[in-house]
């Protein structure tokens, strides 16, 4: 199946709303390393923001202060996450440890 052919402005359109998207996921990473968000914060945002729920869980644990990619890999692990994860495709079980874990 061939994509569909995209106007210059449809293209300017998509490309407006992909950037939008990348700053509110880098502003809420920004936020979880200061700590003025926590994972909870960002699980519950994710309902109502598209951006939001599109953001790895590897890259949500990677912004919290003292985690690093060794460190959010264990932690998915543990919680039996996928490394491809993202924030909207978490289970019940899996929102609820990570916010047991991290408050």
């Amino acid at each position: 199946m061939a994509l569909p052919t995209l106007t210059p402005e449809q293209r300017a359109d998509a490309a407006q709303r992909a950037t939008a998207a990348r700053r509110v996921r880098a502003d809420v990473r920004a936020k979880l390393k200061v700590g003025e968000l926590r994972i909870s914060d960002v699980i519950a945002l994710s309902a109502t923001d598209e951006a939001i729920a599109k953001l790895k869980v590897a890259s949500l644990l990677e912004a919290l202060p003292g985690v690093g990619k060794a460190k959010a890999a264990n932690i998915m692990s543990r919680h039996t996450i996928a490394a491809s994860r993202r924030v909207r495709g978490l289970g019940q079980h899996q929102r609820e440890s990570l916010m047991a874990e991290f408050g």
